[in-house]
């Protein structure tokens, strides 16, 4: 069994769920996403997940599943958004300049600085100016030990983390606690009282084979990447996504042309009366509700509760377990921190070859959520539903096919993009969508209700 396989094995495994079709196929990756450890099983694999959930949804319905033929250039193209992203015809930068390994004294660390706040955060931590640049940065940590970087940062909620190796990632607390469980969970809360129980808008009856997730209404409080993708995933499948940031933190233009399209994007503060009568509004009326916060970051303002008897999909860097469990994180963070990096590079750390760990739980995620609405057709229950990308990381690396000396990478061509005005992104992976319901809307630009 190749490795894309198994991953979708585990998948449906860990959910209890069986494979109806076995119509999914994994063709050879043909060099895209050529890494030592096996990225392109893991996008194949992840991506396959939701071509299979999407035909246990078609089942419940008495439909006949899709002919599902993956696309390992199209699959390869969507993982790395950002690489084939256009504005204006030029590319963007998918890192800041403070953003990336950096020696320490007695090893490396890896920081995340594309956001402002976390920016001045770090530059805190490490107590130095705040007009410092990468160059004093980089001084200022030759001077540390990782660990101290590391702790620094996390006492600060700057983001960065100590690059390990493999062994030492899986003898740490959080190492042993995020390889623990299915790589997607799904849990069963119960339905709230008085629940329908098929309360999926008009998508319960839809008979569209490509949009069979037509009139549910999906509330999206994710950022950055995993949760994002999840969304989008769901959109490009016909549920009505709407994502909800709040006003006061910064977003990066090129990251939601990517991960906005085929969504409304809206603005509310949480902490206003206004902002939360709004949120409890849209809840009321919600589906779904996809969150991609640190667990327990929005406790305060009782979503949880809310979302009671609904599907409530759910990302995280670290896991829900563990000392890391509420430690902020992202993809090139979890790399380095769990021994991908040191797999990946030699003397110096390396990189997979696109944010794998990011894009992977996001289909995973989407795929979770489509088997949680299909199960919640037959007894009503609302679910939990989620992943991290620690625990993505474990899998991918225990699964089979890594290699000493991988192939020349292949970059995808022009055929697995599409342009809309300024903008040109990859197209979706799923074969047969050629591109999402529309593009990415201006951050912030639509009314925060549904339409």
């Amino acid at each position: 069994m190749v490795s894309a396989e198994l991953l979708l094995t585990d998948y449906q495994n860990g959910c209890a769920l069986p494979r109806p079709s076995g119509r999914e196929v994994f063709p050879p990756a043909d060099g895209f996403l050529s890494s030592r450890l096996p990225t392109a099983a893991l996008a194949l694999g992840s991506v396959g997940a939701l071509a299979s959930a999407v035909d246990r949804l078609l089942a419940s319905r008495g439909l006949d599943p899709h002919p599902w033929a993956l696309d390992p250039e199209r699959v390869a193209a969507s993982f790395a958004g950002d690489a084939m992203m256009r504005i204006d015809g030029e590319p963007v930068s998918g890192f800041a300049p403070m953003s990336g390994f950096f020696a320490a004294a007695d090893g490396w660390v890896r920081t995340h600085a594309n956001y402002p706040h976390h920016r001045a955060r770090l530059l805190e931590a490490l107590e130095l100016a705040e007009d410092s640049d990468a160059g004093v940065l980089s001084s200022r940590i030759g001077t540390m030990s990782a660990q101290e970087v590391e702790d620094r940062a996390a006492e600060s909620g700057a983001v960065a983390a100590r690059v390990r190796t493999e062994a030492q990632w899986s003898r740490h607390p959080q190492g042993v606690a995020s390889a623990v469980g299915p790589i997607v969970r799904m849990g069963t809360p119960g339905s709230a009282p008085g629940t329908d129980p098929t309360p999926l808008g008009h998508a319960g009856r839809t008979t569209d084979p490509a949009r069979p997730l037509a009139g549910l209404r999906v509330l999206d409080l994710t950022r950055v990447l995993a949760g994002p993708v999840a969304g989008r995933a769901l959109a490009l499948l016909g549920a009505q996504v709407l994502r909800v940031d709040p006003p006061h933190l910064h977003e990066i233009d090129w990251q939601h042309r990517d991960t906005g399209q085929g969504k409304r994007s809206a603005l509310l503060d949480l902490g206003s009366d206004d902002g939360a009568r709004a949120m409890r509004g849209l809840l009321s009326t919600a589906d779904v509700l996809v969150t991609g916060y640190r667990p327990g970051a929005l406790d305060r303002f009782g979503l949880a509760e809310a979302a009671a008897g609904m599907v409530h999909g759910s990302v995280s860097a670290w896991g829900t377990d563990g000392p890391w469990a509420h430690r902020r994180g992202f993809d090139s963070i979890v790399q380095a921190a769990t021994g991908i990096s040191l797999a990946e590079g030699g003397e110096h750390p390396g990189v997979l070859p696109v944010q794998a760990l990011d894009h992977a739980s996001g289909y995973l995620l989407a795929a979770g959520i489509v088997d949680a609405l299909t199960l919640r057709r037959g007894d009503g229950s609302g679910r939990t539903v989620s992943v991290s990308l620690a625990r993505t990381a474990r899998w991918l690396l225990d699964a089979p096919g890594r290699v000493a000396d991988p192939v020349t990478a292949r970059a995808p061509g022009p055929d697995t993009t599409v342009t809309h005005g300024a903008v040109t992104a990859a197209r979706p992976p799923l074969p047969g969508c050629q591109s999402y319901p529309f593009p990415a809307h201006d951050w912030g630009a639509d009314a925060p209700h549904w339409v």
